[in-house]
């Protein structure tokens, strides 16, 4: 799957960035919520050894994902939960994380696209599940980009993120109990590579316009649209894009205009 080498690669690049980081480095408070390098990259890592179950073990995933339901149960946050069941710190969850994604990139790569893969919700097919691992690096990985004050280049592999944001339009107001608008705005996308990337009805009434980057910062919620070069026109493109969720979970405000942006050095 072509998703694989994707994943695989933006977590190369990730693994580039955070390589030379030790010592208080790993402690440097980000704006995504205020998660630490580290803690970004422990649940980096979780998922993905829960992705790795799904695809080779589903009945293990469970038994996995037991303390997690627990923490959830019991009103745990995520981070706390995750910190409790990775015992690994700085440089030595850099390695155990590095080992896991070259594992899990390899074996998706050999992987059935359409294998059904559980997960905590509904099960997806392998290749949405590798899918969503590349976009969770990628838009963790913009926390940290961020605050070490580094500009990242992106690769035309981000149509995989933009795609996801395209395919989840339903999703970010079905999450919040309601009808999503229509009509479906029309997308038109310059990629990393100067290409267009076109998307819907070119005869919608509603369109969003601007770079593929930013597009994918939005709906994964590292930027708000004020801050980008996006440009709308019409009420769908409107209320998607002030609330774009391209993940899952419960409905997730996106950050406040101005408040998440390269750190300056």
């Amino acid at each position: 799957m072509e998703q694989a080498q994707a994943f695989l690669e933006e977590s190369q690049d990730l693994d580039s960035l955070i390589a030379p980081l030790d010592g208080a480095d790993w402690t440097r408070k980000t704006a995504f919520k205020q998660w630490s390098i580290e803690v970004i990259l422990r649940h980096l890592h979780f998922w993905n050894k829960m992705a790795l179950a799904a695809l080779e073990a589903p009945e293990d995933l469970k038994t996995m994902l037991v303390p997690v339901l627990e923490g959830f149960q019991r009103g745990d946050a995520l981070v706390d939960v995750e910190s409790q069941l990775v015992s690994e710190r700085g440089g030595n969850l850099l390695s155990t994380w590095r080992e896991t994604y070259l594992t899990v990139a390899d074996a998706y790569s050999k992987a059935d696209p359409a294998q059904r893969c559980p997960w905590v919700g509904p099960s997806m097919s392998a290749r949405s599940c590798i899918t969503a691992r590349q976009m969770e690096t990628w838009a963790h990985g913009q926390a940290i980009y961020d605050e070490l004050g580094q500009v990242r280049e992106n690769m035309d592999r981000l149509r995989n993120v933009v795609i996801l944001g395209i395919n989840t339009y339903d999703w970010t107001f079905q999450v919040r109990g309601e009808e999503a608008p229509q009509p479906k705005p029309y997308v038109e996308l310059m990629a990393p590579s100067g290409d267009e990337w076109r998307f819907g009805d070119s005869d919608s009434t509603s369109r969003i316009s601007g770079s593929a980057e930013a597009f994918a910062q939005v709906v994964t919620q590292t930027r708000h649209v004020e801050d980008t070069d996006l440009e709308y026109s019409g009420e769908p493109a409107q209320r998607w894009l002030y609330n774009a969720q391209c993940f899952a979970g419960g409905a997730s405000p996106p950050p406040a205009p101005g408040t998440r942006s390269v750190r300056q050095i």
